[in-house]
């Protein structure tokens, strides 16, 4: 693309006009819809039942690894090559290139953390129509059927999942353009050698012709419009490769839930698609998006989980392109009688197809599935799992000190402060405004001194200025993306013109990465954190506001790897904050696009929302959708992006927020100031005591994130993730989990008096953590809510630590005494865990943590050490411990690890049944037992 057009500024004025203003919805007609594309026209086009490839057995090869077999299209001859392969941990991986493509592929790099170790296939039986293969444990095995093609996985007599059972795959295969002189070379050379094989010719069956002209020449297709150009309002995408979009049915009998796929603004539970557009996976940046709709956002992460009573399962479909999926359910919206199925159909404009089948059978099975292929959620520091304050923009040094001294004034904690584009020099990343900011570290020091932090903003957009150190370095080594012509790709974005990094290059994100050195990124220090935004990317002047699919990263399109491109600017940016402390530090770093394996570099937000109340709403499923896919770290911005909120919405927001893993406020440069002591005081005690609970909470949240980083399992959970044999979980999405033992329900409804929240398991009991009332599980539970309720339950048989002593950041916190609630079950036991480690550096990966089991049975509650090779002191101790559900004790003694003895205090409160041990003093980190006589 050439340098920006002066001709387009006009229409881009009016473009920043609706983005600063904050008064317009999205604009639908900046964005394609199915109809709109081509390959998603030609794809939707396909009849079921009439699948054209058929499997080649006598081209079966089986090896200790995998099985490879061609399949054959015979409308056009094109053959293809199916990979099989049987992954440690239940999952199988099915590839299918072309056999011979006239080029490579696009096959997904940087995103699988290994290349996935296989466990042996072994053959159970073929024939003339198909082969069955085992896949070991449980009696699984593979079914590939031959005429047509078809992949079916079973368990015993159950099929778990098909593959082209619809005939639906479809695999457009690299060709020459017809009009161009290379195909008239070599169609006239395959004209020539057809007349010449046909003088030979002789009777042979369809299969020996298979087997023995391997190179059977391609049958010409009808071209279509938009196969090798495509145009979409005024922007000519070019094609240079034609059309290479592929696709591939599954169905899922037994099934009627399937969740995933993110980014949507969109219910937990994915709806069927038969009536309007497919979901679409394509990083976009869309401003005030629209709710309950499946067309794409900021991110995209390719996994589907399906779930029923007996069984959890997910796919996993790797391909950067974008992306549309079709769902269609035999049942849906019926009532049927019949056994449910949900047909799923991927496809994607370019690239291959490789899909990890993952088999579960429990949900945190297919988590530690698609963890072991992708990663695991990056280990946060503690202090990132506080309260964020931010706004487009703090104006200067004396705002931010003003905003500083206004939570110290109204008692409120937060831990980090963060500054929008406006702090730069002139939207040149990596610079601060001098006239606003002259004395960036005497700033940094004085949040320092309070144990605050800073986030600053830097956008992978570099304005192209020949004064811009940052600009001169990446083009004088030819690290920008380049357009279809070879020149370096230019943009409008804030800085006005700009050019874009390609991020694709290992070479590129290692310079990138050195730019957050300290000496580098001046006036930074190592206080000072990183937010990647726009980094889908976001160009206003660009189709879709976004780049152009022909544009180049080296050999490959833009087209191949688009869903790529905001990991890489979050992988380079968080290995830069590692690199600058030389490898100690945890980074923090707040990324809107990502893809499969963003999880390993940090945080996600749900981008530009709105102060209304269906978006407050629809954060929950929308991070609850997220957790499912491995990215754990995910909130919403708190009162709303876009507009204004009334302060009942804020209040509710905060609520809700404060039960969130990122728990960010966030504003518009054109809407009012909303700092939390803005609206009154009675308005500003209700957001304090939400802000205070998250404190009192975040020994629980830290230790969730540690398992998030050891397991894959999410930190903020739907409730069939625990209750998976509970259909009244299935379409829950006004309430979740935090971790197992917590359940919370916001008030999210204007003017609500109550809220009905549904408490799973018949044999549970639920704790009100306010008030320690005790409710049974296995009902809808009607909860009459004020303004400074926020419904949240403990699980009876559960025990979670916190600290009470807020202060103004959780560093502040860091040697404080824990307070240990313990929540009686049905068998009058509980369990639960305490981590401790620095808090923020990798110190924890050399086994420098406190991992403690805490345990209550038979009346004696003692702490165990669960990872007796680890070391780490505190200096916290265990300064009361509550019991919900309990019984009034004659006496209790504690027992220390040096065997000493002493009578502990308590008090107990018959009407609730809580009994609370006061003062028990023992340190956090070593054995202990309290005895209740």
């Amino acid at each position: 693309m050439a340098a920006f057009d002066e001709r387009m500024a006009p229409v881009l004025l009016l473009w920043l006009a609706a983005c600063l203003s904050g008064t317009l919805a999205v604009e639908r007609p900046n964005f394609k819809t199915c109809d709109q594309s081509a390959f998603c026209k030609r794809q939707r086009a396909l009849t079921p039942g009439e699948s054209p490839y058929r499997a080649l057995l006598e081209t079966m090869e089986l090896t200790n690894t995998r099985l490879t077999l061609q399949l054959k299209n015979d409308k056009n001859k094109v053959r293809l090559l199916l990979e099989l392969y049987r992954l440690q941990g239940n999952i199988t991986r099915v590839k299918i290139n072309e056999l011979k493509p006239l080029k490579a592929r696009y096959e997904v790099p940087d995103v699988l953390i290994r290349e996935p170790p296989t466990e042996p296939l072994s053959l159970l039986s073929q024939d003339e129509n198909g082969v069955v293969l085992s896949l070991g444990a449980e009696s699984q095995r593979v079914i590939v059927s031959a005429r047509p093609f078809r992949l079916d996985i079973m368990e015993g007599r159950d099929v778990l999942l098909s593959l082209n059972s619809r005939g639906l795959l479809a695999f457009e295969h690299l060709r020459l353009r017809k009009d161009t002189f290379s195909y008239l070379i070599t169609s006239t050379l395959a004209s020539v050698w057809n007349n010449v094989t046909s003088v030979f010719s002789r009777q042979a069956d369809t299969e020996a012709e298979d087997a023995d002209l391997e190179d059977e020449a391609i049958l010409e297709e009808k071209d279509e419009d938009g196969m090798w150009e495509e145009t979409f309002k005024s922007f000519t995408d070019s094609k240079p490769n034609g059309p290479t979009s592929i696709g591939l049915d599954f169905s899922l009998p037994g099934v009627e839930h399937v969740y995933g796929i993110p980014e949507h603004a969109d219910n937990l539970r994915l709806k069927t698609t038969n009536n309007g557009d497919p979901y679409r996976l394509y990083n976009l940046d869309v401003f005030q998006y629209e709710l309950y709709n499946p067309m794409a956002i900021y991110g995209s992460v390719p996994v589907m989980l399906a779930h029923n009573a007996q069984r959890t399962t997910g796919m996993f479909w790797l391909n950067a392109a974008e992306t549309w999926v079709d769902i269609s359910s035999n049942t849906a919206g019926k009532g049927s009688s019949e056994t449910p199925q949900t047909d799923v159909h991927w496809f994607s404009e370019s690239g291959i197809i490789d899909v990890f089948i993952m088999l579960g059978p429990t949900p945190k099975d297919v988590f530690s599935q698609y963890a072991s292929l992708t990663g695991t959620q990056a280990f946060p520091p503690l202090a990132a799992l506080a309260y964020h304050q931010c706004r487009w923009n703090y104006n200067d040094q004396e705002d931010v000190q003003s905003v500083d001294a206004g939570f110290d004034e109204h008692d409120i904690p937060y831990d980090f402060i963060w500054l929008d584009i406006e702090h730069t020099d002139g939207k040149r990343y990596f610079t601060w405004d001098a006239n606003k900011f002259p004395a960036p570290k005497e700033m940094l020091q004085a949040l320092m001194d309070k144990k605050r932090k800073m986030v600053t903003i830097v956008d992978p957009h570099i304005k192209v200025d020949s004064g811009y150190k940052i600009h001169n370095e990446i083009k004088s080594q030819g690290f920008y993306t380049k357009n279809k012509d070879g020149g370096d790709y230019e943009g409008w974005c804030w800085p006005g013109s700009a050019g874009y990094p390609d991020f694709t290059r290992e070479d590129m994100r290692a310079w990138w990465a050195s730019k957050f050195a300290y000496d580098q990124y001046e006036g930074t220090m190592e206080n000072v954190y990183t937010w990647n935004d726009m980094n889908e990317p976001s160009i206003f002047n660009g189709p879709e506001i976004t780049m152009h699919k022909d544009a180049k990263h080296g050999d490959w399109e833009h087209r191949d790897l688009h869903n790529l491109y905001g990991l890489y600017v979050h992988k380079a940016t968080a290995e830069g904050l590692i690199l600058r402390s030389g490898g100690v530090e945890r980074p923090f770093v707040l990324s809107r696009a990502f893809f499969a394996g963003s999880q390993r570099y940090g945080a996600v937000w749900t981008g530009d929302n709105a102060a209304e109340w269906g978006h407050l709403k629809i954060s929950i499923p929308m991070c609850l959708s997220l957790g499912l896919v491995g990215i754990s770290f995910c909130g919403a911005d708190v009162g709303g992006f876009f507009k204004s909120p009334s302060s009942e919405l804020l209040v509710r927001w905060y609520q809700t927020g404060a039960y969130q893993p990122f728990f960010r406020a966030h504003a518009h440069l054109d809407t009012a100031r909303r700092e939390p002591w803005l609206f009154g005081p009675e308005n500003t005690a209700l957001i304090r005591e939400a802000v205070r609970q998250r404190y009192t909470l975040l020994p629980y949240w830290y230790q969730q994130f540690y398992h998030a980083y050891r397991t894959g399992h999410p930190v903020m959970r739907p409730l069939w993730v625990e209750y998976p044999q509970d259909p009244a979980t299935y379409a829950l999405e006004d309430e979740f989990l935090i971790g197992k033992d917590l359940l919370v329900h916001p008030v999210t409804e204007e003017g609500a008096t109550g809220v009905t929240a549904y408490l799973p398991g018949k044999e549970e009991v639920w704790f009100d953590v306010h008030t320690f009332q005790k409710h049974n599980g296995g009902q809808n539970l009607y909860i009459p809510v004020t303004m400074s309720s926020i419904p949240v339950f403990q699980r009876g048989g559960s025990i979670i630590p916190r600290k009470l002593r807020v202060r103004r950041s959780s560093t502040c916190m860091e040697h404080d005494p824990y307070t240990v609630y313990v929540a009686l079950g049905h068998q009058r036991a509980a369990e639960g865990e305490l981590y401790i480690d620095d808090g923020h550096t990798f110190n924890f990966e050399k086994k420098e943590f406190i991992h403690r089991r805490l345990s209550l049975v038979n009346n004696n509650l003692s702490s165990v050490n669960l990872a007796p090779d680890a070391h780490f002191s505190t200096h916290s101790t265990i300064e009361r411990i509550v019991i919900m559900g309990a019984s009034k004790p004659t006496k209790v003694t504690l027992k220390t690890a040096d065997a000493q003895m002493s009578q502990l205090d308590f008090d107990f409160d018959a009407s609730t049944s809580v009994l609370t041990l006061r003062k028990p003093g023992v340190n956090a980190g070593t054995d202990w037992t309290v005895m209740l006589q």
